[in-house]
């Protein structure tokens, strides 16, 4: 079952505010709205959201300073945006396309084309970057193209390390904590892959996940110098105070791996190597 969207409507006119609010209701969306620029920017900040219609004329920041600032960001600068426009300001449209909008709509607009643009636009966006946005390493597209290769031979292996405890950590230090440590593991992990001659392919499957894949004999060479390197920076993803006073109800970031080899082959694809690699993660010893 496929996730539901979330839109979030900027409008200061609270009629139409309302008409959209209801009618993407209707038409199964989760929808949040906000009267003002300033409102808009914190609360795309603080829930998660799949599109933003952003109406251009705002009572305090304009739509396009909404829309900069939005992609200064980095947990707002991918989502997609549709500008409402007066259906006179022309020079308007063309700026908010220039400055990378996913697209505008005039008022007085109808409904089910709005809806139509924000149907083709999800789509679009819902396709997983090759880029993982958030580390800058290869993405699950690009990490199944590795892997499919490699299927073709049997002298190859691949490790999955990442952290366990991501939500909980998230929880109490917010998101940008959370994030953090996400980035952090991908740098080290990068850097031991530059110390090893750049041997192996480095992606980031998604949230606090990574894979090495390589040669077999290097990934079981590689894979005690990553979990040692790994979890002697644990700490360092913490709040000072809370490593020297331990507090007990500190949430536990674990380091866990799994190993697959190309010698436990045939796979059927490199979706059945990513799906043993998650079934057989286990979470360290602290």
């Amino acid at each position: 079952m496929s996730r539901v969207a979330t839109m979030l409507i900027v409008e200061d006119e609270p009629e139409t505010a309302s008409l959209l609010e209801t009618y993407f209701r209707a038409q199964g969306y989760q929808v949040l709205t906000a009267a003002s620029g300033e409102e808009a920017l914190s609360m795309a900040q603080a829930h998660p959201v799949d599109l933003i219609v952003l109406d251009i004329r705002l009572p305090d920041i304009d739509g396009f300073e909404v829309f900069r600032q939005l992609r200064a960001h980095r947990r707002t600068r991918e989502v997609p945006v549709i500008f409402l426009t007066e259906k006179r300001e022309r020079e308007s449209r063309l700026t908010g396309l220039e400055m990378g909008a996913h697209d505008y709509i005039p008022k007085p607009f109808s409904l089910q084309e709005l809806r139509a643009r924000v149907q083709n636009i999800l789509r679009r966006s819902r396709a997983e970057p090759a880029i993982d946005g958030l580390t800058g390493l290869p993405g699950r597209p690009l990490i199944l193209e590795s892997l499919r290769e490699q299927l073709e031979q049997s002298d190859w292996g691949a490790l999955l390390i990442g952290l366990e405890g991501l939500e909980a950590f998230g929880e109490r230090y917010g998101f940008v904590a959370r994030d953090d440590a996400i980035r952090a593991v991908g740098l080290l992990l990068t850097g031991i892959n530059h110390e090893n001659g750049d041997a192996f392919f480095l992606g980031h499957i998604g949230e606090g996940w990574f894979i090495l894949i390589g040669s077999r004999h290097q990934v079981n060479a590689v894979a005690p110098q990553a979990i040692a390197r790994l979890k002697s920076a644990l700490p360092y993803f913490y709040p000072l105070q809370d490593v020297e006073g331990k507090p007990p109800d500190l949430p536990a970031l674990r380091i866990a791996t799994a190993r697959v080899q190309g010698t436990e082959g045939p796979f059927p694809d490199p979706e059945a190597v990513i799906r043993r690699l998650l079934e057989r993660r286990e979470a360290l010893p602290r």
